[in-house]
Formats: structure tokens, sequence, C-alpha cells
């Protein structure tokens, strides 16, 4: 039985596309922009400090992706489910959604915090850290492994707003998480007083430690203004303890469909694990960390690509679930298509930047000249693929929040073990490309997948798939 449509959702139903998913995607743009400048900038006082420094951020950030894919158990599922049950009109199911969304987030967060702490060690020395590299790299991940106890409320909590069709409630927490972390991190990676004119140092400098402390400290006001947001309601989410739980049918459904992405994106943590064991070992020297730092350079700017992709992906999956939900596929379909065509301008124009801008790019990332001798060429190659990059992040997120995962799983896997692994390993060890052969594997990995999706996409049958 429907209930009662709040006049706000009816737009993304029956509005039209183009426009539909431009609105839908510009509050996501945003968000996603204040969120990679949290690591942006942190990569940026890491630069100042040490490559070692640069190094230990660049691993935090991957475990950070696997955090976030872990707590994707959750997310994918509860984005697909809410999405379907606003196009049916029966809100009261999705608001139950929710809280049992976040029981689970609750969970998972603390199981990855004692995983990540413990793990430290062995993650650092996997990717053949020495020395000082090494200790900072294990202090750092071990810190950082304290905010995922709260980051999964806030990642839940917003891919169920989104599920619903609010986007700018996500993006505002993200802009206030964004304001903490860069506040903090700064005053204590340079101390506050003398250097800005007072009398005595009121907080002392805490280097490496002050950039992760900041990133801490921003998970953790996030986590508080979402429950806030939650606990206050948005349409008919609503943070309701009475409806917490574990053990049901609604955990049941939120699971099946955020196993096949955790197994996907697993694949594709364990296969970018590997590749940067490859990047560890094409240092010229051991115990340099020059490639590895031209690497997470590359790798934190070119991130400016995925806030488009991921942006008119998350705009189309909410489309997608909500069409699906009132009987519309083939409006489903095309939510997809229309994504990538507004999305193509942004590509295009980066393209353009990073190509030509790769010099001034590096020169203001670090200041060691030869983590710019061996970024620069490596990232103009990149360049030359945000096409292909786009697709592949836009029909698979579609596909997603149809609740389709097994084809997304399938295509990863392929990708990473046939194609990203052995020709980075070939290309960068065996011909002695280095880093631009590493990246040569990533790059036909995208590629393979871009044409694997669009096809699934365009004519595959996963707008008859029941969740």
């Amino acid at each position: 039985m429907s209930e009662t449509l709040p006049k706000e959702k009816a737009d993304i139903i029956n509005g039209p596309l183009p426009r539909v998913i431009f609105y839908l995607a510009l509050p996501i743009l945003l968000e996603n922009f204040l969120a990679f400048l949290v690591g942006f900038y942190d990569v940026i006082l890491a630069g100042r400090l040490s490559e070692h420094a640069t190094k230990a951020i660049g691993i935090t950030s991957y475990v950070g992706w696997l955090a976030s894919m872990l707590f994707g158990l959750v997310g994918t599922g509860t984005t697909a489910l809410i999405a379907r049950h606003y196009g049916e009109k029966k809100y009261t199911d999705a608001n139950i959604f929710l809280n049992r969304s976040l029981s689970l987030a609750g969970v998972i967060g603390v199981i990855i915090a004692v995983a990540f702490y413990v793990a430290a060690p062995t993650l650092a020395h996997l990717l053949n850290m020495q020395g000082e590299a090494y200790v900072i790299a294990v202090r750092y991940l071990r810190f950082d492994s304290l905010g995922h106890l709260f980051s999964g409320m806030t990642f839940i909590g917003a891919a169920a707003l989104r599920g619903a069709g609010n986007m700018r409630m996500p993006m505002y927490i993200l802009g206030f998480m964004n304001l903490v972390n860069i506040v903090v991190s700064t005053v204590l990676v340079y101390g506050l007083g003398q250097n800005v004119g007072l009398a005595e140092d009121w907080v002392t400098t805490w280097g490496v430690d002050g950039i992760v402390a900041g990133t801490v400290s921003a998970k953790i006001c996030g986590s508080l203004a979402m429950v806030a947001c939650l606990i206050r309601g948005s349409g008919s989410l609503k943070w309701d303890s009475s409806k917490f739980g574990l053990m049901d049918e609604y955990v049941s459904r939120i699971l099946r469909i955020g196993s096949l992405a955790v197994i996907d994106n697993g694949i594709v943590w364990i296969g970018q694990f590997f590749f940067l064991i490859i990047i560890s070992r094409l240092e010229a020297n051991p115990g340099e960390s020059y490639v590895f730092a031209a690497h997470v350079i590359g790798i934190r700017v070119e991130a400016i690509s995925f806030l488009p992709a991921f942006a008119w992906g998350l705009a189309a999956s909410t489309a997608v679930g909500q069409a699906l939900g009132a009987m519309k596929p083939e409006r489903a379909r095309q939510a997809g298509v229309v994504a990538l065509k507004q999305c193509s301008v942004f590509m295009i124009l980066l393209t353009i930047v990073f190509f030509f801008g790769a010099d001034e790019i590096y020169r203001m990332m670090s200041d060691e000249p030869k983590v710019s001798a061996v970024g620069v060429p490596a990232f103009r190659f990149m360049a030359l693929f945000q096409l292909p990059l786009a697709a592949a992040i836009i029909f698979s997120t579609s596909l997603r929040g149809a609740g389709d995962t097994r084809s997304p799983m399938i295509i990863s896997f392929v990708g990473v073990v046939f194609v990203r692994l052995p020709v980075a390993y070939f290309c960068g060890v065996v011909l002695g490309w280095g880093l631009l052969g590493a990246w040569v594997g990533m790059f036909s990995d995208v590629c393979l997948k871009a044409g694997l999706y669009t096809y699934r996409y365009l004519w595959g049958k996963w707008t008859d798939l029941k969740i």
C-alpha cells in the first residue's frame, strides 16, 4: 500500500530527465569536491614535511578506501532499497531500512577500527617501508583507525539520504568536516603561537601527527552532525532507536545486495594493494620514496576526475532506483546515458588541464625535483583516459543503484586479475618503464571496464531485477 508522495520527490520520478540528473548531481559534485579537499590538503601538508610523510598519507588513503568499501556492505544496499521504496511510495519501510543500516554501521565501524589498528605494522611492512617511513606509517595508521569508529554513521547516513533524493545534507556535512580538517591539521602541524605573533606557543607543532589528528577530528564532527540531522529528520527518514536491529529480513535484504558489492570492492582493493606493492618495488635505491610519492600525488590529483564521475553516477543511481520502483524501466536505463553525456564535458576539460598542467601540478605538490621527474610523464599519460574512467564509474554506479551488484563484481575481477596487475608488473618492472609502465596496467584495466560496463548497461537485463 503506497503512502503520500512528498512533493519534492515527485520530480525525480516524473521531471525532465536531463534537469533531474543535473540538479541531483550538483550537490554531490560539491560534496565530493569538499571530501577531495580533505585528502588533497593533507597531501600538500605532507609534501612540505618529507617524502616519507607523503608515503604515509598515501598508505592511509588506501586503508581509508578499504574502510569505505567495507561500509559499502551496508551503504550499497541502503541506497538501492531506499530509492526503490521511495519510487514505490513505501516511506515507512524506507525509514526501517535507514535505522537497520545505522545499526550495522556501528558494528562494522568497531570491527574496522580494531582490525586496522592491529594490522598497521603488517601493512607498512608489505609496502616495503623502512626506517623513518615505517615508524611514521604505523603511527599514522593506528591513529587514523580511531576515526573509523565514527565515519560509518556519516557514510551510511549519506547513502540513505541520497537514496531518498536528499543530496544537499551530505554536502553540508562534508563541508563542515572539511573546515574542521583544515583548521585542526594546520594548527597542529605548524603550531599556534609565536609563528603568528603571539608571545608564547599556545599549541606546539605535531608534525605529521597533526595531519591525522585533523582528519580524525573531522570524522568525529561529521558523525555527530549526521546523527543530529537524522534525529531531527529528513523527509520520512528519521533516527529511531526502536527500529534498530541486526537480525531480520530488512537486514538480510541490505546485506544480500551489499555482499556482492563488498566482494567487488574487495577485489578492487586487493588488486590496488598488490598494485601498490609493485609501485613500492620501482624505487631506484632501497629506502627511497620518490616513485611512491609521485604515485600518491598523481592519484590524489587525479581524484579530481572522480568528483564529477561519482557525482553523476550517484545522481543516476538515485534516478535509476526510484524509476524502477515507479515501474519505469526505460527511464531508468536512460538515466545513466544522460549522466555520462553531462559528465563528459567536465572530463574533457580535465584531460586538457592534466595534460598541459602536469609540470606545475607536481611543483605545487612537492618540493622534491626527483618526485616531479618521475611523476610528470606518467601523469600526462593518465590525462588521456578520463572519458573511459567516467563511463566505467557512471555505469557501474548506476547498475548498483538498480541492485545489480553481480555483474560489477565479475567485471572487477577480470580487470584486476587479468589486466591491471600483470600488465603493470610487465611494463613497470620487466620492461623497466617505472611508474609510467605501472600506470599502463592501471589504465588498460580502466578501458576494459569501460567497455564491459557500457555493454551491460545498454543491453543487459538489469531492469528486471527484483530486490
